[in-house]
């Protein structure tokens, strides 16, 4: 797989992850039951599309494997707990950690255009939910901020497994994020819409997410594979706006196009500035 697919596969993977706030508010039921059944759901999916054998675990497989629980248990939590833009601006501080860390951990070096992006990405998303971010729901920002957190660990560990197979991490991460959900399932059951809410959300908004994820980062650096799919926070509006009808205001228009300017330049920077600002060699593990 070439660095282009990898990217449209993370684009892809962005407008899976945009439906999550919508479908987590659509499910009445408690936050880690709701966790819990949806990774559930998503681990069955995703043992049954990748047929995974059995691997020894190493430090680096369990390390992608809780970060991942953190990440996708607290972001329900922030969900439920805060307003949508809220959680998903404030996971959004994920690249920042990734920035920092990158070299330390993977001994990828962010380049000049991978800081102008964060910028400009950051920026758009102040923009954006100018209006909606409050200071309200303090529980609820700081589940978000720890979901960010875990993100970012997320991708950093999934990047360092570009040698063998990221998918496992997720998995298992999907189980243990399912059992740790599994004792809040049992104080009542959800509505057949619910039920429904779960199915997609296992299914789509993180299992194909996820399998698309896994395959897009052993092609792309980990700040890559947080940058580009960072398009999700100005998707997840939209659908407010096709299914709700509330339209965004001006500022947030220009925060989009912030954002999708942003999102652009990172991707096309290689080819339009022949690799100047690119990294000085492809991330280890590309194929052709």
């Amino acid at each position: 797989m070439g660095r282009p697919t990898a990217i449209l596969l993370l684009l892809a993977t962005a407008l899976f992850w945009s439906v999550g706030g919508l479908l987590i508010k659509w499910v009445d039921w408690p936050a880690m039951a709701i966790s819990g059944m949806r990774s559930a759901i998503a681990a069955l999916f995703l043992i049954v599309l990748f047929r995974p054998r059995l691997v020894a675990v190493n430090r680096y497989l369990l390390g992608g494997a809780l970060a991942y629980a953190v990440c996708v248990t607290t972001f329900v939590i922030a969900n439920k707990l805060t307003s949508a833009a809220n959680a998903i601006v404030l996971q959004y501080t994920a690249p920042i950690h990734v920035a920092f860390f990158a070299y330390w951990f993977l001994g990828e070096r962010p380049r000049r255009v991978d800081w102008l992006t964060l910028a400009m990405a950051l920026g758009g998303m102040t923009l954006f939910f100018m209006d909606d971010l409050t200071l309200g729901g303090l529980w609820g920002n700081l589940a978000a901020l720890m979901s960010g957190v875990g993100f970012a660990w997320m991708a950093l560990f999934l990047r360092k497994q570009k040698d063998a197979d990221p998918i496992h991490s997720v998995i298992l991460g999907n189980l243990l994020a399912a059992l740790v959900g599994l004792p809040f399932m049992f104080e009542y059951a959800p509505s057949a819409k619910g039920w429904l809410g779960l199915v997609l959300l296992g299914i789509v908004q993180i299992g194909m997410a996820y399998a698309l994820f896994s395959i897009a980062i052993r092609h792309v650096t980990a700040l890559e594979a947080l940058l580009i799919p960072i398009l999700e926070p100005i998707l997840n509006p939209i659908w407010v706006l096709l299914l709700l009808g509330e339209a965004p205001g001006p500022l947030a228009v220009v925060g989009a196009v912030t954002i999708i300017s942003a999102v652009t330049l990172r991707g096309l920077a290689p080819w339009l500035l022949k690799n100047r600002w690119a990294p000085a060699a492809p991330p280890p593990g590309d194929g052709p």
